[in-house]
């Protein structure tokens, strides 16, 4: 057999594969060896050519992101913000297969792994031949995978039909396989595109409420409500608290700052602290500025941890959420506001302080005009729990309809 050489036309290559050959294709990570996805005679021929043993699954090269429905079910929203932000490139998309991909291509298993090369030649070849290929790396298993048709030519030079001449493959790492039909999403394969990437992909299309107010405002039932409709809750005090008893960089800051007070009781106890920045302005600054890098590294971790997990929506809760910087990470910042009476009745019926102390509490905060400015959305609860809890589900509901249009 003789091997050809493309350097133009595809629709050659197209034509070997068409009638059951192999050819070598280039990718922006290494060249692979293709055939015929959906033939499984093919797909054997890939195993014994390469010398790899049938008990691993192969991946699919395909055109678009529309491939997915077409040979797998139960496709995650996930895989097609993945495929929006990485196809073409060098990840590959582990999904559940349809019935169509044979058995060979998935070594018995149910799963699929989708992959869109970002090389011209390729995805040029992929809708001349309008086939999804089975390709894994052009070389005997265990050998170092190719860059350039030569060293293709070095391993199956007369054993392959083909090989299309796409030049020096840029990356030369393989794809980064990552697992969508488990959760927590399990990179399989850690190559070209690293996780964090992908984990910031994913948190990035998160609809993430930033929510914030005064002390007293009613954030509680705002997040309650997010939460009874499926979102992640961060409630940035909470993380605070969380972290004063689990982080010793922060629990050392807080006593150089604010004495061993604060940790009398071998725990956080906030009250020391409360007792100084609610009259001390520039305490305020101090705190903050221990505080709000640590709770913001813990909250991202978080909704990172919540992408990988498939959540879509989240809220983050924080008092300074503007102020902190957290608010640009954010979309949209919901601002909870109420009258000034009832938040001193609900903090001191709340928290068992007195009508000075709270007032003390609410005077060191943001006034509302300040929320008003910074914020997308308002939302004043001045009546009944029960209707401020149907206002944010209503805002809430209409948010997420259109981000998921």
């Amino acid at each position: 057999m003789k091997t050809a050489v493309i350097t133009e036309n595809p629709e050659q290559a197209a034509e070997l594969i068409r009638t059951g050959g192999l050819v070598a294709v280039p990718t922006e990570t290494v060249y692979g060896l293709a055939g015929n996805g959906l033939d499984p005679e093919a797909v054997h021929r890939i195993y014994e050519v390469k010398g790899r043993p049938e008990v691993k699954p192969l991946s699919l090269m395909v055109h678009d992101a529309a491939a997915m429905e077409q040979y797998c079910e139960d496709v995650p929203e996930a895989a097609y913000v993945l495929a929006e932000k990485f196809w073409p490139g060098p990840l590959t998309i582990v999904l559940k297969a349809k019935p169509c991909v044979p058995s060979i291509v998935r070594a018995g298993g149910e799963t699929v792994g989708l992959r869109c090369p970002d090389h011209p030649m390729t995805l040029k070849l992929l809708r001349a031949c309008g086939l999804p290929l089975a390709a894994p790396s052009a070389n005997l298993s265990g050998a170092p995978s190719p860059k350039t048709a030569g060293e293709v030519l070095g391993y199956f030079d007369g054993v392959i039909e083909g090989v299309i001449d796409g030049g020096v493959c840029g990356i030369g790492r393989e794809s980064t396989i990552i697992d969508l039909t488990v959760t927590p999403y399990r990179i399989l394969r850690q190559g070209a595109l690293p996780e964090a990437e992908i984990v910031r992909a994913l948190v990035e299309h998160m609809t993430i409420f930033g929510i914030t107010g005064g002390t007293g405002c009613g954030k509680t039932t705002a997040l309650n409500v997010l939460e009874e409709m499926g979102a992640l809750v961060l409630d940035c005090d909470a993380v605070y608290h969380e972290l004063g008893e689990t982080s010793e960089a922060l629990k050392e800051r807080l006593i150089a700052r604010f004495g061993p007070e604060c940790y009398a009781s071998g725990v956080l106890d906030t009250k020391p602290i409360g007792r100084v920045v609610f009259y001390d302005p520039d305490a305020l600054l101090d705190l903050n500025a221990i505080t709000h890098a640590a709770v913001g590294e813990e909250v991202d971790r978080r909704l990172s941890d919540w992408a990988m997990r498939g959540g879509t929506v989240a809220a983050v809760d924080a008092i300074a959420l503007i102020e902190s910087g957290m608010a640009e990470k954010y979309h949209p910042i919901v601002g909870i506001t109420a009258p000034r009476h009832l938040r001193m009745e609900r903090i001191m019926a709340r928290d068992g302080i007195t009508e000075d102390y709270a007032r003390h509490r609410i005077d060191s905060q943001k006034p509302d005009s300040f929320y008003a400015e910074h914020c997308d959305k308002i939302l004043e609860n001045s009546g009944t729990a029960e209707a401020f809890a149907a206002l944010c589900r209503d805002y809430f509901t209409e948010v997420l309809r259109h981000d998921h249009e």
